[in-house]
């Protein structure tokens, strides 16, 4: 096979063609043509970097006939070997393949030996945080002190899983991701050289695609040019890449904007049904906003843009949508991508996301002020709270000093209730009898999402109930305990719409029975000591195992468990 693929061709040869790490490379040159360089070297970042080659560079720099130089000559018997890798003196290692301690060991017997073709006998371990804790221990010493003739240079892409033992004996060096122009810029290049016609907007979208990346950007561009006939086009490479074109993402941004709920759910369905990826979507759309926002906040910004261009839809769009509207859609994008992640039907999730962007959008054009709206329901719940206290106090007026004869004839009818709301003991004792204590967990673990949805769902009735707790539950009924009396007697006014959004939250029907806070003390207090009563009066004959270790031990050392 004579064909070889881009990122292999070109391939760094020289320190100048490690593109993107300006830093990284003045440092290593300067330290070798002083002859100040380290015998231990740590490569860390993102693949597709120029750690590697950057390493390779290294080893021929220093071992280069003309050396010291900023640059290897590339003409030398050294450096052709070490590119070619027929000099065995520089030795690539992959820690992924070679974790165990025995291959570690191995480089440390053999680092003891002279080179034989150059000066420096270069090791390059690629993924070296793939080895494992013993191989690192062994390596401890050797990376060290190793041989004047040795330079180790471990390469990374995950830094934190290396022991601080082996990064304190190196000087690190931080590849960091490449930006977009960049690559750009060295795609130019390639495709000069190349004879290749690829147009500006692909090559911007190659870029965008390889996410810092430039080995990740050379074979997206060496599968675009297979894929297209003469000249790579934008299309071409979408096709490649599965993104979705910034024509296509004005669209549906427009869609939601404008509440065409349809048109925006039809635009996405195209996409789907096209092939298209729905996480490379929801990615590309989530850049798309935030470059939208970024202009829209500071256009001259325009060169950090990574995903849009500007043309005239673009400002167009920008010019319609607010800075708001584009920070809510974008936290909604971002919660859809978290949740395709873990789920089979990604489709589904993208089109809640884009329902509710609309439809909030919408719920704010139909009140203008939404937390005007809200402050209103809230007063309008406190209002009807309000009536029916003064309509119970009106049918219940407070006596000073002493009770009128129809008072006291009355009282023992509401059993000490001060709003005429009678207890119904007998019934809470059934629940009592039946109650189950996962029962009552189950209860108090949604009741302040039971409390938050009748909140939304009827304010009045929220008010009514908000200042109680659930006291005890069996399987179809719960004791709720009410701070203040009077909210018992005006729960029953909204019984119905409470116990309905209970069953909605629950997944079951509950029959809830209210009741004053001193009440439920007291009849608790009651339940309980009837039944202790019950117990002893219950108690079997004394079990003679019992009886027999107390004649042995004692009752001081006995102890009775269950």
């Amino acid at each position: 096979m004579s064909y070889q693929a881009l990122y292999r061709v070109w391939r760094p040869r020289e320190f100048q063609d490690v593109v993107g790490q300006t830093h990284i490379t003045r440092t290593l040159q300067n330290a070798i043509v002083q002859e100040k360089f380290s015998h231990a070297y740590l490569f860390s970042g993102p693949r597709g970097t120029g750690k590697t080659s950057a390493a390779k560079i290294f080893a021929k720099t220093i071992n280069c006939e003309r050396s010291p130089v900023k640059e290897p000559c590339n003409e030398c018997a050294a450096c052709r070997g070490i590119q070619d890798g027929s000099i065995s003196d520089v030795i690539e290692i992959d820690a992924a393949s070679n974790t165990s301690v025995d291959d570690i060991r191995d480089i440390r017997d053999k680092v003891k030996y002279a080179s034989s073709s150059v000066p420096y006998k270069v090791y390059i371990i690629d993924e070296v945080h793939m080895i494992s804790v013993n191989a690192f221990n062994a390596l401890l010493k050797t990376l060290e002190e190793p041989p004047k003739h040795v330079v180790f240079i471990l390469a990374t892409t995950e830094p934190h899983k290396i022991p601080l033992t082996i990064l304190s004996r190196c000087q690190r060096f931080d590849f960091k991701p490449i930006s977009n122009q960049t690559i750009v810029d060295r795609m130019q290049t390639i495709i000069g050289e190349e004879n290749v016609s690829v147009s500006k907007e692909a090559l911007e979208t190659v870029a965008l695609a390889a996410e810092g990346g430039m080995r990740d950007a050379l074979s997206t561009l060496d599968q675009a040019i297979s894929y297209s006939d003469e000249r790579v086009e934008l299309e071409d490479v979408l096709a490649v890449t599965g993104g979705v074109s910034q024509s296509v993402l004005t669209d549906i941004v427009k869609a939601m904007h404008e509440k065409d709920v349809l048109h925006a759910l039809q635009l996405l369905d195209q996409l789907i049904q096209g092939g298209k990826d729905p996480g490379r979507f929801v990615y590309d759309l989530i850049y798309f906003m935030r470059d939208l926002l970024l202009f829209k906040s500071a256009p001259s910004l325009e060169e950090l843009l990574e995903r849009a261009r500007v043309d005239e839809s673009f400002h167009a769009l920008t010019d319609a949508v607010s800075i708001n509207w584009i920070q809510d859609a974008i936290m909604q994008l971002n919660q859809c991508q978290q949740e395709i992640k873990w789920t089979n039907s990604p489709k589904v999730f993208i089109e809640i996301a884009i329902l509710t962007i609309t439809n909030r959008y919408l719920k704010e054009e139909h009140s203008g002020k939404a937390e005007d709206s809200e402050a209103v329901a809230n007063l309008t719940g406190k209002m009807a709270q309000l009536e029916k206290e003064l309509n119970m106090l009106k049918q219940n007026p407070v006596v000073s000093a002493q009770p009128t004869p129809q008072r006291e004839a009355r009282r023992p009818q509401s059993r000490g209730s001060k709003n005429s709301y009678k207890v119904p003991n007998e019934r809470i004792r059934d629940v009592l009898r039946q109650a189950e204590k996962q029962a009552l967990k189950n209860v108090q673990s949604q009741w302040a999402n039971f409390l938050s949805k009748l909140k939304g769902t009827n304010a009045p009735a929220h008010a009514t109930i908000q200042d109680s707790k659930p006291a005890a539950a069996s399987e179809e009924a719960l004791v709720v305990a009410f701070k203040y009396e009077i909210h018992c007697s005006l729960f029953l006014d909204n019984r119905e719409v409470v116990e309905s959004v209970l069953a909605s939250v629950m997944g079951k029907n509950l029959t809830i029975i209210p009741i004053p806070e001193n009440n439920w003390t007291e009849l608790r207090a009651d339940y309980i000591k009837n039944q202790e009563k019950t117990t002893d009066h219950e108690e079997q004959e004394p079990d003679p195992f019992v009886e027999e270790a107390r004649k042995l031990v004692g009752d001081d050392l006995l102890e009775i468990h269950d």
